[in-house]
């Protein structure tokens, strides 16, 4: 039986309104739900009051031994009761529960929950029932599920359980028996269970260990097979041209490349002339010189024949980018073209046109390179940056461009390289340590918004020494909800206050033309302060810009304080960052306390990795990093390094593409497009 393709609606009790409402938490099928696990557990179980520690959420049994008392003040209520518990008389207090006055009476005996004030011997209670009544939670762990709306937990916890005992006994066992036998995990069953309705916490543990490492194992069975087929195959395009050729070009660079950058360069020139596609990731701190290794390499694909798109995340981006690059290939005869979501018609169909006949040799654009209707003539490499986002499947698109092209993805969030070879499986990771030569760090300052006016000064000193300043804001527009600065309202007050100077702005809601105009204006100085959202975080590279202003910087990660760092220190002056904060917390303090201390990304992505978790470290609602149901990157590591070594191996073995005990990992295969044959015969 196939739980997976079964609909959610043969669960008793689940009609087509339920159905419907379960759809919104990715539920479909009897399988999905089945496998929807909680992400924490209410523990129930009865504690000693001798055992437990003040402030705890505590469960204790006793009898009430006093009448109710019902207090009232401004539409709220307090009740209180005594209760006895072993050798202990405590208060139970409950807020806003009026009705229950009426059942407290003394004598019963009665189960509490809730947290333990030491000193006062007082609970404040958030869940209470009487001992005894059958389906009770004490003495239990109550899982606690992910729900909104319409579905509640309650609701949950029944569905759950009763599609356990109608198809418990039909959950399929998917990892190899070798390995079950090697980590000697509970059947797969038996865990699903354990997850759902741990009995002791030993169990819940033992469920865990085996469902972390299953999702682990098939997230990383879908790398290394990809990066096995993809070695395996040689139907890539192996670039012939001249080495000597892309040595003249990088020799007549404005300027000179770090070791880092050569080094990379090598190990790209090598991939485009093997037979297999390239898939390798660049990742470098922020002014690294990633762009110019990219030039290279699309140099060299144009050189030997073939096209290259440069894919980014924006059109201001899109449209920096294709300037750098006219500029690099306009000696060399290379045409550089656009394509972006504000083309119009025509300008979109002329450049479709002259990609399919091959007059462009490189193409610069947005996701819009990746629409059905783009075909090249020979499209030989893909670039896409600040796209470590960039996920298998949307790769795959890329390579089913016509050629099966080799692909580079750029990143300029650093990550810790054993993170980026685990996570990134079928990448190559290269890494670029060194910034260019010249570079000086920028001097980072955290000050609260009492320094107002002698930031205004900072900026005033910069202008009129000739440099330009970024003025940074978490919103457009004000909100009610949130009491944070915004770019208007930011724009119009640094208006006024330098009526001397020209003060742009820049934000989402711009149309492109608009936003281009306003980088235009600010890149040659007609501008002397560009006040924005964080649309201008990535790539945007003005190299007169000496100073960074970034209003209410508690509400950004580290990551992306760093980024928006980058914008500045690009040129040959002194730059200088400023974090407008008054943190209230300690990760907040923490935040400010290592952007002051460092410039090194890398550092900074250890950190914030700390500080944040994976989760939001990589992004992953838009990214291709998955949202583990059950594991977690940070505290299950070792796992993952345990699930890619495991992987690499089977699929390294010369039967795994043919034998028929490997037949439902290469069908998982198949449904995720990785691999679309039942054997490579």
């Amino acid at each position: 039986m196939d739980l997976q393709a079964l609909p959610v609606t043969s669960v008793k009790g689940i009609g087509p309104q339920k159905a419907k409402e379960l759809e919104a938490f990715g539920i479909y099928s009897v399988g999905q739900l089945i496998e929807y696990f909680p992400f924490r557990y209410e523990d129930y179980r009865l504690r000693d009051l001798a055992d437990v520690q003040d402030g705890d959420k505590i469960t204790v049994e006793g009898s009430i031994s006093s009448e109710p008392v019902l207090q009232r003040f401004g539409g709220k209520s307090r009740l209180t009761v005594r209760v006895m518990c072993g050798a202990v008389l405590l208060t139970a207090v409950w807020f806003n529960r009026p009705f229950l006055k009426e059942k407290l009476r003394p004598g019963l005996p009665i189960v509490l929950s809730g947290k333990w004030d030491q000193r006062r011997r007082q609970v404040t209670v958030t869940d209470s029932e009487f001992a005894g009544i059958a389906g009770g939670r004490s003495g239990t762990l109550q899982p606690v599920y992910s729900v909104g709306g319409p579905i509640t937990q309650a609701w949950i916890r029944r569905a759950i359980g009763q599609a356990l005992i109608q198809y418990g006994t039909h959950v399929p066992e998917v990892l190899p028996e070798e390995l079950v036998g090697k980590y000697r995990f509970m059947a797969r069953r038996q865990a699903v269970h354990a997850l759902h309705h741990p009995e002791e916490v030993e169990a819940g543990q033992e469920a865990r260990r085996r469902m972390v490492y299953e999702e682990l194992f098939f997230f990383q069975l879908k790398l290394h097979a990809f990066r096995s087929l993809q070695r395996k195959r040689s139907d890539g395009v192996a670039h012939v041209f001249d080495n000597e050729v892309v040595r003249q070009f990088v020799r007549g660079l404005p300027f000179t490349l770090t070791p880092s950058q050569k080094q990379v360069i090598g190990e790209i020139l090598e991939d485009l002339k093997a037979p297999h596609a390239m898939n390798r990731l660049l990742q470098g701190d922020v002014g690294a010189g990633k762009t110019v290794v990219a030039a290279a390499a699309l140099f060299a694909a144009v050189r030997g024949g073939a096209q290259g798109a440069l894919m980014v995340p924006t059109e201001i981006l899109a449209e920096q980018h294709r300037r750098s690059l006219e500029r690099l290939f306009e000696p060399y005869g290379i045409q550089v073209g656009l394509l972006t979501g504000s083309l119009t018609d025509r300008q979109r169909r002329d450049t479709i046109a002259s990609l399919h006949m091959g007059l462009i040799d490189v193409i610069v654009g947005t996701h819009a390179l990746i629409q059905e209707d783009v075909t090249f003539r020979r499209l030989g490499l893909v670039v896409t940056d600040e796209q470590h986002r960039f996920g298998v499947n949307q790769r795959s698109i890329l390579r089913r461009k016509g050629l099966n092209p080799d692909v580079l993805t750029m990143t300029a969030t650093p990550i810790p390289r054993t993170l980026a070879i685990t996570a990134f499986g079928d990448l190559d990771v290269s890494t670029l340590r060194e910034l260019p030569k010249g570079r000086k760090p920028i001097k980072t300052y955290s000050v609260g918004p009492d320094k107002l006016e002698r930031v205004y000064g900072f900026i005033r000193r910069e202008v009129l020494a000739g440099r330009q300043a970024y003025v940074i804001c978490p919103l457009i527009e004000e909100s009610e909800k949130l009491d944070v600065q915004n770019a208007i309202d930011v724009h119009m007050q640094h208006v006024q206050a330098f009526p001397e100077f020209r003060i742009g702005l820049l934000h989402g809601r711009m149309t492109n033309a608009e936003k281009e105009a306003v980088m235009r204006s600010f890149e040659a100085n007609e501008a002397q302060v560009l006040v924005s959202t964080t649309v201008i975080e990535v790539g945007v590279d003005v190299s007169n810009a000496t100073l960074m202003i970034i209003y209410d910087a508690v509400r950004f990660g580290l990551s992306q304080l760093h980024q928006l760092r980058g914008r500045v220190g690009r040129g040959e002056h002194q730059s200088y960052c400023v974090l407008l904060a008054d943190p209230k917390n300690e990760a907040a303090k923490e935040r400010m306390r290592v952007m002051t201390e460092t410039n090194d990304g890398f550092e900074i992505a250890r950190r914030d990795l700390e500080l944040r978790g994976p989760g939001e470290f990589f992004g992953t609602k838009q990214s291709g990093m998955p949202e583990f149901r059950v594991a977690d990157l940070m505290s299950d590591f070792e796992t993952m390094e345990k699930a890619r070594d495991d992987t690499a191996e089977l699929v390294a073995r010369p039967d795994f593409w043919t034998a028929a005990v490997y037949l439902p990992l290469r069908e998982f295969l198949r449904k995720e497009h990785v691999f679309d044959g039942d054997s490579l015969d």
